[in-house]
């Protein structure tokens, strides 16, 4: 994502990359402590693939937790039914966002702090050097946890995450 970028007065700047249909998928979550989960992979995420990043956080985070998310069909998926009657609901919690609602997703800040900040004027030549920019910049943010957190506040303070809750 081209951010800001220069070039002489009345003559505009062309960044040249070749198009493509290749691309990465990517599944992330933040807890209200400052934390952030990442899985990056080439292929796109199905409701196996969530289970298999939701396994992340419960083996790393003790105590209950609350998942909002989205309504995107991998969350509905069988896989992820399967999961939650195996036992994952004694310690998860999973709220649905409204219709169309990133304003109220707080992962939405952490892409939106990836794309502008840390990956901004980022031109790769191929999906390797994306991959591993992109987790560079993950790297780095991890290690920014107010921005991490003020994400989460957000969510606390419309509501969607209670407060005794949110410190798990």
């Amino acid at each position: 994502m081209a951010v800001r970028t220069w070039a002489p007065r009345g003559q505009t700047p062309i960044l040249r990359v070749k198009l493509t249909h290749d691309h990465l998928s990517a599944i992330s979550g933040i807890t209200a402590d400052g934390r952030l989960f990442m899985q990056v992979r080439p292929a796109s995420y199905d409701a196996a693939a969530v289970v298999g990043f939701l396994r992340v956080p419960l083996r790393k985070i003790s105590g209950k937790m609350v998942v909002i998310w989205d309504g995107s069909p991998i969350h509905r998926g069988h896989e992820i039914k399967d999961f939650l009657k195996r036992g994952a609901t004694k310690r998860l919690h999973l709220e649905q966002l409204p219709g169309y609602a990133p304003d109220l997703n707080p992962d939405e800040g952490i892409w939106n702090y990836l794309k502008r900040v840390e990956l901004g004027n980022v031109c790769c030549s191929d999906l390797d050097q994306l991959h591993r920019k992109l987790m560079q910049a993950k790297e780095r943010l991890r290690h920014k946890k107010e921005i991490i957190k003020s994400c989460s506040r957000k969510s606390r303070l419309l509501g969607l995450v209670p407060e005794r809750e949110s410190r798990n």
